[in-house]
This record gives structure tokens, C-alpha cells and sequence, in this order.
């Protein structure tokens, strides 16, 4: 009996681009392909993405902003799901769920601090939304405060506490956003005021170039935000997981959260899922009408065994160990290539494997994401501060390959250096 086809390769590159093109997004093929960066994935495993001709193969070095911290198609996360699609389905978001109960139990048992309390989502975007109308219906308050150049998502109010640049296409927002620069205290003491529901940070903002926050800055803004009666919301979509060396981020600040929000890894790169979680007394929001708040797919039951896989392999402390050891690593490589590229490395900026690597000026970031794809690295520079690269390599990398991706982030940063010079980039 024949095997039916493979799901990849069914259509040739060319075909797909053309169909992308023409029923997802024009755009999006133009700015590749201008770009020389006409990568379509195909196989992918582990630390790696092929390119659908087959011709080109990557080290992921984005991680779609941690998605794949525990890389492509994870064994044990795969090994999960199956065992889940044979008992599970989507379930029913209405109706009291074991699965739901079982994974959100584990979710407070890890949490930084006590939010015993879980509400489930498809994406990091509407477990921010949830968040903001948890922290204004606890309140009864209409503003929150966010930081410039962040990013918490495309959605509506998520999109509200977002940057500028990607609310002004869509009209109006609504009232009752408000942000400041961030790791700025004075900044934030002058905006917090008493119709303020709540303060929203990312641990660190990756949209933003990974700035890292001074050590007491957490603690101040806690302060300030109990001060005026205000909660603290700690975006943890990107740095929750393992991905600084901390299972969550905030944990390197000593700080604990009214409500935390993560996604992306959570997923396992395998099945959306996202989680806002809170204090006991924010639940008394939902106490009047239970089903105020419905997400249809959000904490889909055949989900959740793959979320609690992820959560048993990024909580193991010799997982931990491992994020910090692959860190200190590539600290210590970014010094050696500081001192080889000083005219275009300024510095690493890193919290455990939350890395950025900043350079001299605004085109370098999208000069290294070129320069990097040609060396064989995936790397997507900092939108909103285009000096930055985003450095995201999977948590599980070991140190050869660790050794090797900073022998290509060397013949990355040589390419850059020479276009800045005008001569020509092999």
C-alpha cells in the first residue's frame, strides 16, 4: 500500500510563494523577497529550519519569541500530544474542564508569588485583553500605563498598550492608555494617579531591543503601584518559561505580580495556549456572572497536557542550570567579538538567554538580520529599536552548537561592517 504524501514539499517554492502572495499576504512576500530573504520553511527539527526547496538550512536563532524554546517538533512535547488526541478534543469552555483544572493547578503551584487563579487564551494578545479587564473591573479605575516601544499584542486592548506605530493605522483607540519611557521611575510616579487600574511591563521588552531594567526598578514600581491602590501586570509572554535562566523573569527582581500573562512557549511550539493568571480576590470579577468572559479554543483540553509537559521540562532546575550555562557562554563570546568588531558591537543585552545584540546605529539591525541568514542564523531585529537584533536560540542548544552559532554571529557582524564601509558583503 502507497504512503499518502508528506504534508511539506507538496507544492513547489514557487508555488507557494505565488499562493501566499496572492490569498495571505502580498506584502509580506515583496518585503522578503526584496529583502533576499525568501525563506519559506519546510522540514523542520530541533535547533533548525530548512527551506522548503530543500537548498538552505537555518539555526533558529528567533524562536518566533520563545514559541520554540524547547526547539521545533520537541520529542517529549510531540509524544504529549499524541497521547492527548486519543482520549481529548477542544472540549467545551462553558463547562467545568479536568483538563483546564489540572494544568491551571500546576500554573499556581509555579507562579511567581500567589495567583492561584487562571483563565485560559488562544494567544498572548487576548490574555493581555483579559488582564486589562480583569485589573480595570477589580479596580472600577479606567487608565493603564504602559511603557514606550513595547509590545503586548495585536488585539484590541493589548493593541491599546502597545506602541504608536502599530495603533495609528487603525484609527482611534480606546480612552485610558497611557505610557512612559521604561526603567524610568520619576516617569512613572508622575502618571500613576488614582483613576490608574493598572501598570502593564514587559519583564523585558523585546519589541524594544531587550533593555534590561536597573535591579530595584521592579520593587519601585511595586511600591509605587501599592501605594496608589493600583495593580502591577507582569508581561511574561516572552521571558516566562526558562528563557532568562529563571523560570519567570520578574523572579530575577524579586517582585511578585498581581496578574502575569504568558503564552508562546507555553504552547511548546506544538498547540496555542496562553494563560493569564491572578490573585484570588481579582476572581471576585467574574463571582456576579461566571461567563462574562468566554475564549471558545482558549485552554483547549488537548492542549493542556502539552502545556504541563512544557511546564515539567522548563521548571526542572537542571533545565535551569543548563539556560544559565548556555548565558554565561554567550556573554562571554559577545566580549570576544566586542573586542574583534568594535566599530559595530556596542554590547550584549541579556538576561539568561533573553539576549539583544545592540550595535552602532539604526540600520544595523536589519543589516545583521540579512548578514545572519546568510550565515546560516535565523535573527530578527528589534522593531522598535531597529539598533537591536533579537537573540532568541532554542534553551535546549548545547555547547558546540552554542560555539557555532557564535562563529556565525562573527561572519554576521563581519558583513555588516563591511556594507557600513560600502564594500561589498560575501
Amino acid at each position: 500500500m502507497n504512503e499518502s504524501p508528506g504534508l511539506i514539499g507538496a507544492r513547489s517554492k514557487a508555488q507557494v510563494l505565488d499562493l501566499f502572495a496572492r490569498h495571505v499576504s502580498s506584502g509580506k512576500v515583496r518585503f522578503f523577497q526584496e529583502a533576499g530573504i525568501d525563506f519559506a520553511p519546510g522540514k523542520r527539527e530541533g535547533p533548525y529550519l530548512w527551506d522548503l526547496a530543500g537548498e538552505k538550512r537555518l539555526i533558529d536563532c528567533h524562536c518566533n519569541g520563545g514559541v520554540f524554546n524547547l526547539g521545533h517538533r520537541n520529542p517529549d512535547i510531540i509524544a504529549a500530544l499524541e497521547r492527548s488526541l486519543r482520549e481529548l478534543d477542544i472540549g467545551n469552555h462553558h463547562l467545568i474542564s479536568e483538563q483546564r483544572a489540572a494544568l491551571a493547578e500546576r500554573l499556581a503551584q509555579l507562579a511567581p508569588g500567589n495567583l492561584p487563579y487562571t483563565v485560559f487564551a488562544v494567544g498572548g494578545g487576548e490574555a493581555v485583553d483579559l488582564a486589562i479587564k480583569v485589573a480595570r473591573g477589580y479596580t472600577r479605575r479606567p487608565n493603564i500605563i504602559s511603557a514606550k516601544g513595547g509590545y503586548h499584542g495585536h488585539t484590541g486592548l493589548a493593541l491599546a498598550a502597545g506602541d504608536e506605530k502599530y495603533r495609528a493605522p487603525f484609527g482611534p483607540m480606546p480612552p485610558g492608555f497611557f505610557q512612559v519611557p521604561f526603567n524610568d521611575i520619576a516617569a512613572l510616579e508622575q502618571a500613576v494617579n488614582d483613576e490608574t487600574a493598572a501598570v502593564i511591563f514587559e519583564t523585558v521588552p523585546a519589541t524594544y531591543g531587550m533593555p534590561i531594567a536597573d535591579p530595584d526598578y521592579f520593587a519601585q514600581v511595586r511600591a509605587l503601584c501599592d501605594r496608589a491602590g493600583a495593580l502591577l501586570i507582569v508581561d511574561e509572554i516572552q521571558t516566562g518559561l526558562g528563557r532568562t535562566g529563571k523560570l519567570w523573569g520578574i523572579q530575577h527582581f524579586g517582585v511578585e505580580p498581581d496578574i502575569m500573562v504568558i503564552g508562546k512557549g507555553l504552547s511548546g511550539g506544538i498547540y496555542p495556549m496562553a494563560a493569564t493568571c491572578f490573585r484570588e480576590e481579582l476572581e471576585t470579577v467574574f463571582h456576579k456572572d461566571p461567563f462574562i468572559h468566554i475564549s471558545t479554543f482558549g485552554g483547549a483540553e488537548v492542549g493542556c497536557p502539552v502545556a504541563l509537559k512544557v511546564l515539567e521540562i522548563s521548571s526542572d532546575p537542571a533545565f535551569l542550570r543548563h539556560v544559565e550555562e548556555m548565558a554565561s557562554l554567550f556573554a562571554e563570546g559577545f566580549a570576544r567579538l566586542k573586542e574583534k568588531h568594535p566599530d559595530v558591537l556596542v554590547r550584549l543585552r541579556q538576561l539568561g538567554m533573553m539576549m539583544g545584540i545592540e550595535m552602532v546605529n539604526p540600520y544595523c539591525g536589519p543589516l545583521f538580520s540579512k548578514a545572519a541568514y546568510d550565515a546560516g542564523l535565523l535573527s530578527v531585529y528589534a522593531y522598535n529599536d531597529t539598533r537591536v537584533a533579537q537573540f532568541l536560540p532554542p534553551l535546549t542548544i548545547d555547547r558546540p552548537l552554542a560555539e557555532e552559532i557564535l562563529q556565525r554571529v562573527d561572519a554576521a557582524l563581519s558583513g555588516v561592517e563591511a556594507f557600513l564601509r560600502g564594500g561589498a558583503h560575501d
